[in-house]
């Protein structure tokens, strides 16, 4: 039987290679862009938020991983004892600016959605990723 890796044991040292480990899927990706640019916090959001239509098993897989990978925490929620609260840590966090150029990017090179966003990165993608940091920030209660 396979022995399975911690979050801190990769298969090399190369840090591209932690972030493609730990972000390499495109539901990670989405659940990050629906908790960054739509407030999604709970489980059910995260189903309603997505036009992707992510499946429940891989949902609550990929939520598993990005708390083990330490990009976001979950936390009961204080009014249903049965909810969980996702919320992006430091680590999740300090993502903003890479998701902010991969949309660029899309838009740059593929024809996509939600222009009044692309346009609002391109006029100031610096105040855009401040913003979008300082509202999570908060979240986080720093």
């Amino acid at each position: 039987m396979k022995k399975k890796r911690s979050a801190r044991e990769r298969r090399s040292p190369c840090p591209l290679n932690a972030s493609v480990e730990m972000l390499g899927d495109r539901w990670s990706l989405l659940i990050l862009r629906d908790m960054m640019l739509r407030g999604a916090r709970t489980y059910t959001e995260f189903l309603n938020s997505s036009f992707e239509k992510i499946a429940t098993n891989i949902l609550a897989d990929r939520l598993r991983r990005l708390e083990r990978d330490g990009i976001i925490t979950a936390k009961t929620d204080p009014t249903d004892g049965r909810k969980l609260i996702y919320t992006l840590t430091q680590k999740g966090i300090d993502l903003a600016p890479v998701l902010t150029e991969m949309v660029l990017w899309a838009a740059k090179h593929e024809r996509t959605g939600n222009q009044p966003l692309i346009q609002q990165m391109r006029q100031d993608k610096e105040g855009f990723i401040a913003a979008v940091k300082d509202r999570l920030a908060k979240q986080l209660g720093t």
